[in-house]
């Protein structure tokens, strides 16, 4: 005998929902992104979270946990940054082991070339699309649903 819990009518609509609206969404975005800044959106997120730390660096196994990403997936990412010259790292000089992705000033430029057009296509794949209380519902919900996952 199973205990499954089979997904009703109501559920399998919101599933199925958010999965063909995340797939969309994300592909978008990859496209925005890759046509106007010639930058995948892992990328462009690794840019985002290094302007937004202190100094411009954060350590790699740190980046990698805010994005939710391998470190071996980080890396290559990183690699590419940096071969366009957008990222360095460097060496931790209190632990041999540790590196830091740093963002240099050609790299910020890039990111701020590249934020109005993805925010304009955040804005229009998605919330444009909702009204006020449904981002609220949504915000709600999803943090709801990351913050279940992080604890485990």
């Amino acid at each position: 005998m199973s205990d499954t819990r089979w997904l009703n009518e109501r559920e399998m609509a919101a599933w199925e929902g958010f999965l063909e609206a995340s797939s969309r969404v994300g592909h978008r975005l990859e496209q925005q992104l890759k046509d106007e800044a010639g930058l995948s959106h892992p990328q462009y997120e690794i840019l985002v979270r290094l302007a937004g730390s202190p100094e411009g660096e954060m350590r790699m196994t740190e980046l990698a946990r805010l994005l939710i990403t391998s470190k071996s997936g980080l890396t290559y990412q990183v690699g590419r940054l940096e071969a366009r010259g957008l990222v360095r790292r460097r060496s931790c000089p209190t632990d041999v082991r540790g590196v830091f992705a740093v963002l240099t000033d050609e790299g910020r430029e890039v990111l701020e070339a590249a934020a109005p057009g993805h925010v304009t296509t955040v804005r229009s794949a998605l919330i444009d699309v909702l009204t006020p209380q449904e981002l609220d519902v949504l915000a709600a919900g999803l943090g709801r649903v990351g913050r279940r996952l992080r604890e485990g």
